[in-house]
C-alpha cells in the first residue's frame, strides 16, 4: 500500500556557519533524529551538519547517497528504493532549501514518479528571504539562476532581464559564484539604467548580513565588499 512507503523529507540547512536551531525549527531536528538514510551533495559537510543538530545520533548507522555533478543518472534511480520498505529518506541541501537552485530536484521528481510522498520542511531560503527584504515586487518575481559567464552574453542577459522587469512589472532574481560577485556588480552598474532598482543581499542570516536596495546610480557611489560572499541580486525597472 502507498501509505506504508517511506517518505522523502526535504531537509533545509543553514546558509552559513551559524547554529542550526537559530534558523531551523525543532521539526527539522526531530526528522533528522529519526532518519538514517540521506541524499547529499557532500558527505563530509552533511555529516557535520547532522552531528551539529543531533549530537547523539550514531554516525556509523547513517547511509549516505551522493548527488553531485558527477553522479550517474542511472545510479540515482535506486536512491529511493528503501522507501518501498517503509524507510524514510532525507534530501539534504548544502545550503538553504533542497531542490531550489540545487541538484535535488531530480530526486523529488523521482519520488513523484514512484508514488513516494514528498515532505518539504521549513527552513531558510536565501532567494525568498532576499525577495522579502528587497522592497521590490513580491507579487510577481522570477528566479533566473546564474547569468552567462562570457562578458558580452552576460550584459545581453542583464538588458533582457531589465526589459522583462519593466514589461511585466516583475522583479528579476539571479545569483553568481561568490568569487565573481564583484565583476557581476560592475557589469550591472555599466549595463542597467541609472534609475533601475537593484537589491543586493549578502550573507543572509549571518552576523555579517548586508541587504540594501538602491537605484543603480546610487550603487555607483557605494562601496561594498562582495568577494567570496554568498549573494542574491534582484533588479526591477519601474
Amino acid at each position: 500500500m502507498e501509505n506504508s512507503k517511506g517518505k522523502l523529507y526535504l531537509i533545509p540547512t543553514t546558509l552559513g556557519d551559524n547554529e542550526p536551531l537559530e534558523v531551523l525549527p525543532m521539526s527539522v531536528k526531530k526528522i533528522i533524529e529519526r532518519t538514517d538514510h540521506y541524499i547529499v551533495e557532500n558527505e563530509k559537510t552533511a555529516r557535520r551538519f547532522i552531528k551539529k543538530i543531533s549530537p547523539r545520533k550514531s554516525q556509523p548507522n547513517l547511509t549516505i547517497y551522493l548527488l553531485d555533478k558527477f553522479t550517474d543518472i542511472l545510479e540515482i534511480q535506486n536512491y529511493l528504493d528503501v522507501c518501498a520498505k517503509g524507510v524514510n529518506v532525507g534530501l539534504l541541501s548544502e545550503a538553504g532549501v533542497p531542490a531550489v537552485a540545487d541538484p535535488g530536484a531530480s530526486i523529488v521528481q523521482l519520488a513523484h514518479q514512484k508514488g513516494i510522498s514528498v515532505v518539504p520542511l521549513v527552513g531558510p531560503s536565501s532567494i525568498i528571504m532576499a525577495m522579502m527584504a528587497s522592497g521590490l515586487n513580491g507579487q510577481s518575481f522570477a528566479f533566473n539562476g546564474y547569468l552567462p559567464i562570457e562578458k558580452g552574453e552576460r550584459k545581453k542577459s542583464i538588458k533582457q532581464l531589465e526589459k522583462l522587469s519593466f514589461d511585466k512589472n516583475q522583479s528579476q532574481i539571479f545569483i553568481e559564484t561568490p568569487y565573481r560577485n564583484e565583476k557581476l556588480l560592475e557589469d550591472l552598474k555599466q549595463t542597467l539604467s541609472g534609475q533601475t532598482k537593484l537589491c543586493i543581499a549578502v550573507d543572509i542570516t549571518l552576523s555579517t548580513e548586508f541587504i540594501k536596495t538602491m537605484t543603480v546610480n546610487d550603487w555607483k557611489r557605494q562601496k561594498v565588499n562582495l568577494h567570496k560572499r554568498p549573494a542574491i541580486f534582484i533588479i526591477h525597472k519601474m
